[in-house]
């Protein structure tokens, strides 16, 4: 048969962690939630709480298997997940006294299988005043066969009592490198030739997310097939390539204003505004000066043809220009919002930049 007559999976299902070895980012909190599991030691509420697209229903679902793994007796079968014990209730969608209400008939019928009864309630903060308070008393005094965990990425909306009765662990945003690492075996998986690169702006464009992660990993292969290039990601995420600042940087060393403000308005054409671009250049001249010491080289985030190419333009520079360069266009992105004629301030701002070395270049000739 075809790959054509298989439906396609979208990545953030297919490779969802069935186990917490495979949950990238968080060893932290799944070493924790085993030994407990291990050690008997689980609290009966738990709050899971981090940004959107980070493990946190994974964690919980994975975490419901495993309760009633450990407890049951006799022969421990791997492949039993326990579906009749886990219930899943979304408080966006069921946040009204009367589901809780619902939801609290059934707490009292223990399980007829396993040891425990876990309940994952998704976007807990979404529950109404009323419902969090007919909740309260099921979390205060919880029956022995349940186990309740919440899941939220507002913690702060949920009220201090429901707080107080659960045992939080906050889960933290998923760094680029450890992204870029599981980008790397699913593309090898799919046999995609992904270059570090690409996958690294993929990375930096999910904001610590893997699901966003995998989403736009399926929406960038879609388009570009079984190459994955840098350009292709660039162009289907629509952000401004590494080139640009390279150019831009090249033509300031230059003195060469009319190939800059050919460069903006490429960058313009392309349907970018100013202060994306003016806070892009911010950034670059940024990660030249942490370039320039050995010791501050760690603190790049980019792929490694890409870290390559900072290195040597680093080199070029003097430490004083950046430092003058990234105070200009960061004045620049300060003023954008409230300026009348925003396309002339940053052309301005280019022009600004590259006078300073022109000056010294001056100097040097009279001298």
């Amino acid at each position: 048969m075809s790959d054509q007559n298989t439906p396609f999976v979208v990545s953030a299902l297919k490779y969802r962690p069935q186990v917490f070895e495979d949950v990238v980012g968080q060893s932290a909190i799944t070493s924790t939630l085993s030994n407990a599991i291990e050690q008997n030691h689980l609290a009966q509420a738990l709050l899971f709480c981090g940004p959107r697209g980070v493990g946190k229903t994974t964690c919980a679902r994975i975490l419901a298997k495993m309760i009633n793994r450990k407890n049951i007796t006799g022969t421990l079968n791997e492949n039993e997940d326990f579906a009749f014990n886990i219930f899943e209730l979304d408080a966006a969608s069921n946040n009204s006294v009367d589901d809780i209400r619902n939801l609290t008939d059934q707490i009292r019928i223990p399980p007829q299988i396993g040891n425990f009864k876990v309940y994952i309630i998704d976007e807990v903060h979404m529950l109404s005043q009323a419902a969090f308070n007919a909740f309260l008393k099921t979390l205060e005094e919880p029956p022995k066969h349940c186990i309740f965990i919440l899941a939220t990425t507002e913690k702060h909306k949920i009220i201090p009592t429901i707080l107080s009765r659960c045992q939080i662990f906050d889960f933290k945003r998923i760094t680029v490198g450890d992204v870029k690492s599981y980008l790397k075996k699913v593309a090898d998986d799919q046999s995609v030739d992904a270059s570090d690169d690409a996958l690294h702006v993929i990375a930096q464009k999910a904001d610590g997310a893997m699901r966003d992660a995998l989403s736009i990993f399926d929406r960038v292969v879609s388009f570009s097939g079984k190459e994955l290039t840098l350009q292709a990601v660039t162009e289907n995420l629509n952000v401004l390539d590494y080139d640009i600042y390279f150019k831009t940087t090249d033509a300031i060393i230059k003195n060469d204003i009319p190939s800059l403000l050919m460069t903006f308005d490429a960058v313009l054409d392309q349907g970018f505004d100013g202060q994306h671009y003016i806070r892009g250049l911010a950034s670059h001249f940024r990660d030249l000066l942490i370039c320039q010491a050995t010791a501050t080289q760690i603190l790049l985030e980019a792929g490694e043809q890409t870290k390559q190419k900072y290195l040597a333009q680093s080199k070029a520079i003097d430490q004083s220009f950046l430092l003058q360069g990234i105070d200009l266009a960061n004045s620049c992105d300060l003023k954008y919002k409230g300026s009348q004629n925003q396309r002339l301030l940053v052309e301005l701002c280019l022009m600004q930049l590259a006078s300073i070395t022109f000056s010294d270049e001056k100097k040097k000739q009279q001298s």
